[in-house]
């Protein structure tokens, strides 16, 4: 640590220090806004989500092309109507940071970075579940930050709960429900009626407009991780 006072004065007036901040990378394979605006809207819907406000670096190592200033200023724009604040830019050729640059953007090392695809998780002691005791209705959404969410009411068809922990639904679960949000991989997904349209855990996501088996459908299920598998299970099969 470096610290700086006038001669007069011992306070110091500032200090440099070392951080081990890490940033959640955003790493597109397309610049087209069309494209990323449909599948942010999919992923993060259009109101608050686990993610808003978080500070995100632009991750290049999947993009093919060399984009101008202007299409890296245009990213960053769109990222925002979505809650996002791209401050930094990794990976990628030379000629693609130098295009992060012009646009404003400072250039990490890799370090610097922990990427959304392979989230680090931390141990850290449970804070207290959110319970939320009335029904999520159609285009409501319901966030524990830091915890695990217990759902006593119907989750309805267009609403969606994610917790960063698991999620506890003692009723029809028929709206999306994303558990683990920030890269959880333990995290679960319990409902004693599984109607769901879409679950995810840690950012793998399975749709179920497709009809779900008997033994699962309406019934009491679980969903978790096996590796990188989605697993949906009745509670009747566990041990």
């Amino acid at each position: 640590m470096t610290s700086f006072a006038y001669a007069d004065d011992p306070a110091p007036v500032f200090e440099f220090k070392s951080t081990t901040t890490k940033l959640t990378a955003f790493v597109p394979s397309s610049l087209e806004p069309e494209k990323l605006i449909l599948a942010l809207q999919e992923q993060l819907g259009d109101g608050e989500h686990f993610l808003s406000n978080e500070q995100i670096a632009i991750d290049f190592s999947l993009l093919k092309s060399i984009p101008s200033a202007l299409e890296i200023a245009a990213l960053v724009n769109v990222l925002r109507q979505f809650q996002l604040k791209p401050i930094a830019a990794q990976g990628g050729s030379i000629d693609q940071q130098v295009a992060a640059q012009e646009a404003g953007l400072v250039v990490l090392q890799d370090s610097g970075i922990t990427p959304a695809a392979a989230p680090i998780v931390e141990t850290i002691a449970a804070p207290s579940a959110m319970i939320i005791d009335r029904p999520v209705r159609t285009g409501q959404q319901v966030y524990a930050k830091g915890g695990d969410l217990i759902v006593l009411a119907l989750v309805s068809h267009g609403a969606e709960v994610i917790a960063d922990g698991n999620i506890h639904v003692y009723a029809p679960l028929r709206g999306r429900a994303l558990a683990g949000a920030r890269g959880n991989t333990e995290a679960r997904i319990f409902t004693t009626c599984m109607e769901a349209e879409l679950v995810s855990i840690a950012g793998v996501y399975r749709s179920l407009d497709a009809n779900l088996p008997d033994s699962i459908a309406g019934k009491p299920s679980q969903i978790f991780l096996d590796q990188d598998k989605l697993v949906i299970e009745a509670l009747s099969q566990t041990n």
